[in-house]
């Protein structure tokens, strides 16, 4: 497994105001799984957008030797047409089409003109036989899981013949199940000479799975760590990563909790599409002041729908129940009403719904309550841009200027604008929809921090998450659900992973 399949030799790029990457330079063995790992904003993804001809040959300096042989890509197609796939947290699937219409998307199979249903079907069985999906080629993306698409991707990236794959966060949205049978299928694509470049921020995958390790830091490559002898550990790890040890990934907190502030009884909520299935079931709990309260549960449990429904309905039909605020009974039947009730959500999705991408941190950060920089109706740009500059110093948003567009900020910070944006609103029950999702371990450092002085400061916060450790290391109560149910509740103190399974297991998960 010696053979170079990939030198990036000197490799710099500049942002306006900012140098994402230093003169790195890395390689990658063939058949080798090679991690790429780092802060948010250390340069990962960049590096990546740069091999696959996102960033095109002449944005960047240095060279890209591939099979020995330096390559000047102008975009994805030179790249792919190399056998080099990169697949992206953000899938780049079509969910009204089917998985055979995905995959040979811009590659049909046709003969003069017209497309082979036969054999782009037969080619497609092919294709999910080799990552281990049992679907039919005509079953629409819509109707699989998260773990299903990603390897509805992969079996997309082994149809154009790919020799190296790149994949940016493949596990962030999956569960502990469908992360194992995603490494699995790395470890196969090792044994039959395909290269892969892992970036991740979950080091115990990495540990997992990787022959090699670059670490990357403030766009620089700091050290490159070899696993042939077995794991590296993951405190070293992260001193290369965040430039010192952590000793404790959880910031130490007292918590002062108070009487209950939020009460929600016999909540139900219905499937938008499927309105005989109930995706919310009659769920009904409290939330004290100065409290952390944490909601376990496996995906598709209805953690996020319960959320999303709280925050104004946003989500289902709403079919029962009443939300009671210091007592007294609230509307929460729209966004406006929420936010006036004292109700915040940051939802998992931070691009799509969280943050409007195109614009600065200038204008995100004030979005959710604009009469707080407004005089008779008009936007006062000087206080839009004091507030921004607050919060920007505030939560340590890593970035030179608030004039920054959103879309150019790494994930950790695009999450600080995003929480800096509810903070502005000065809600009483913040709402958390997995935080920390797709960021290093030093931003989610930093983001436990402001949870921690939040609910010091008597706000009360509710935090869904699929990290189960996140969830033991942050919260002082939690809920489990499962199918759409509160299954289970227990102190924090008293928690384990184990014991939090065997609830659901019980509950029939």
């Amino acid at each position: 497994m010696s053979e170079i399949i990939l030198e990036m030799r000197n490799i710099s790029k500049n942002f306006p105001g900012v140098k994402a990457l230093d003169d790195v330079s890395f390689a990658v063995r063939r058949g080798e799984i090679h991690a790429l790992v780092g802060e948010n904003g250390a340069g990962k993804s960049t590096l990546m957008k740069i091999l696959s001809g996102v960033y095109p040959h002449g944005e960047y300096e240095g060279d890209i030797v591939y099979e020995g042989k330096v390559k000047a890509f102008r975009g994805i197609t030179d790249s792919e047409r190399e056998g080099i796939i990169i697949i992206h947290q953000e899938l780049a699937l079509v969910p009204l089409l089917s998985i055979a219409e995905n995959i040979f998307l811009g590659k049909e199979c046709a003969k003069h003109g017209i497309i082979d249903w036969q054999e782009t079907n037969r080619r497609t069985h092919e294709l999910l036989d080799r990552v281990g999906l049992s679907e039919r080629p005509e079953t629409k993306v819509m109707h699989l899981g998260l773990g299903k698409q990603q390897l509805v991707e992969i079996a997309k990236a082994l149809s154009r013949e790919v020799r190296l794959l790149i994949l940016d966060e493949p596990t962030s949205s999956l569960n502990e199940k469908d992360s194992d049978a995603l490494l699995e299928l790395l470890r196969e694509f090792r044994a039959r000479g395909i290269s892969s470049i892992l970036i991740s921020h979950k080091l115990n995958e990495v540990s997992k799975v990787a022959d090699t390790i670059t670490v990357l830091r403030d766009g620089r490559a700091v050290s490159t760590l070899d696993c042939s002898a077995g794991p590296v550990p993951e405190d070293r790890v992260i001193r290369d990563m965040v430039g010192r040890s952590l000793t404790d990934r959880y910031p130490p907190r007292e918590p002062r909790i108070g009487d209950t502030v939020f009460e929600v009884k016999n909540w139900t909520v219905l499937h938008p599409i499927d309105q005989d299935r109930k995706v919310v079931d009659n769920v009904s709990f409290h939330l004290r002041r100065g409290e952390v309260l944490g909601i376990a549960g496996l995906m598709g449990a209805g953690r996020t729908e319960l959320a999303m429904s709280l925050f104004g309905r946003s989500y289902g039909r709403y079919a029962g129940g009443e939300a009671f605020i210091d007592n007294k009974k609230v509307d929460l039947s729209t966004v406006p009403a929420a936010i006036n009730a004292g109700v915040a959500y940051a939802t998992e999705d931070r691009k799509s719904y969280g943050l409007v991408l195109d614009q600065t941190i200038r204008r995100n950060v004030p979005l959710a309550n604009l009469e707080g920089i407004s005089n008779s109706g008009v936007i006062d740009r000087h206080r839009e841009g004091e507030v921004a500059e607050e919060y920007r110093r505030r939560i340590n948003i890593k970035t030179p200027t608030i004039e920054q567009a959103a879309v150019n900020l790494s994930g950790g910070n695009q999450q600080k604008v995003v929480l800096s944006k509810w903070l502005f609103s000065d809600p009483d029950i913040l709402i958390l929809d997995e935080p920390t999702r797709g960021i290093d371990v030093g931003a989610k450092f930093e983001i436990y921090t402001i949870i921690r002085d939040l609910a010091a400061s008597g706000k009360s916060i509710i935090v869904i998450s699929s990290e189960m450790p996140e969830l033991l290391g942050t919260t002082d109560r939690l809920y489990v659900m499962n199918k759409g149910r509160f299954v289970g509740e227990l102190p924090t103190s008293e928690a384990t992973q184990e014991k939090i399974m065997s609830v659901i297991i019980k509950a029939g998960g």
